[in-house]
């Protein structure tokens, strides 16, 4: 059954697992098979869908908008997002930035490609070193204020921005982000567990996390190599074909399967169920290109009772 746990310090309660389109919505689903993958996660107690400017060049948003219109879901009964900063339009203040210019503009095209009203999160992509954070505070501050977001948030912002953002908040008593997005799982720690740590006491951040399979490695399907039809060989993605297949990166997974022959469930949902267990974490954003994908991956929620204290020591010495 699902868990909804509040984002972060705010009253928004979310699903402890998600729906995200990174990769798929556009070079792997039309909105045919969008619609079924939706549904099927709906069904199984998802109430957050994720995406972002960026993803298949807008095409993203515009796949979501579609299915989710043709579904003629009330829009009380789910809370979706989009992501600002690379920019889709060529123009030397549209992309790669976060001033003022930019995500005024920015969040109309996202809300016209999707066809709704408001998002309910928004997040700044990626930290920018040339504008000031300030700007960037207020311009979120602003949109949150004009009702086209509900929250805001970031994604992979260093810990010390981050910080900078909160406190600029809190002197000039502007809305605050509530959210990050970062990547999260068994092979990639560090960010969330020790950057992070101060930032969810002293300012009640949540996370939105994402890769709980750390680009598919933990599944054990790059093993021995590259199969035809993964994410790695998608047109866009070469850059993760070196990545997935690092020996040294492969050589930690087999412990993962044996742990999750011993359960009786797979690798991806053991690694999908450990990333929940981390009471920081909102929820973990998961991905498929078809419905079977999604429903093994809402089955990680009947591992969770499995990790004990013990199991979870085990796991975190062999991934420590």
């Amino acid at each position: 059954m699902m868990e909804y746990r509040r984002l972060g310090g705010s009253g928004l309660q979310v699903g402890v697992l998600s729906f995200g389109s990174w990769v798929t919505f556009g070079s792997q689903l039309d909105t045919g098979l969008a619609k079924a993958c939706l549904t099927a996660a709906r069904e199984g107690g998802v109430n957050f869908f994720d995406n972002a400017e960026q993803y298949a060049g807008g095409e993203s948003e515009r796949i979501m908008g579609r299915a989710l219109a043709e579904l003629g879901w009330p829009r009380y009964s789910y809370v979706v997002s989009t992501k600002l900063f690379w920019g889709i339009h060529e123009g030397v203040n549209m992309q790669n930035t976060l001033n003022r210019k930019y995500l005024l503009q920015a969040i109309d095209g996202s809300l016209e490609r999707m066809g709704l009203d408001f998002v309910d999160l928004l997040f700044c992509h990626r930290s920018d070193p040339l504008t000031p954070i300030e700007e960037t505070v207020w311009a979120m501050h602003d949109i949150v204020s004009s009702g086209r977001a509900t929250y805001w948030g970031t994604s992979e912002w260093p810990a010390d921005d981050l910080r900078a953002a909160f406190e600029i908040a809190e002197r000039h008593h502007l809305h605050k982000p509530v959210m990050e997005q970062s990547q999260y799982n068994l092979l990639e720690r560090k960010r969330v567990e020790v950057e992070y740590a101060r930032l969810y006491e002293d300012w009640g951040l949540g996370l939105t996390t994402y890769s709980p399979l750390a680009w598919g490695v933990l599944t054990g399907k790059y093993v021995d190599g590259v199969p035809e039809g993964s994410r790695a060989t998608v047109p866009g993605f070469e850059w993760l074909r070196d990545i997935v297949v690092a020996p040294e990166t492969n050589a930690r997974v087999p412990a993962l399967l044996k742990m999750a022959d011993e359960f009786g469930c797979t690798a991806a949902q053991l690694a999908i169920a450990w990333c929940t267990m981390n009471p920081h974490v909102s929820t973990v954003i998961t991905g498929a290109s078809r419905v079977e994908q999604v429903e093994e991956n809402l089955r990680a929620l009947d591992v969770v009772p499995l990790l004990t204290p013990e199991v979870m020591a085990r796991l975190d010495t062999t991934y420590s």
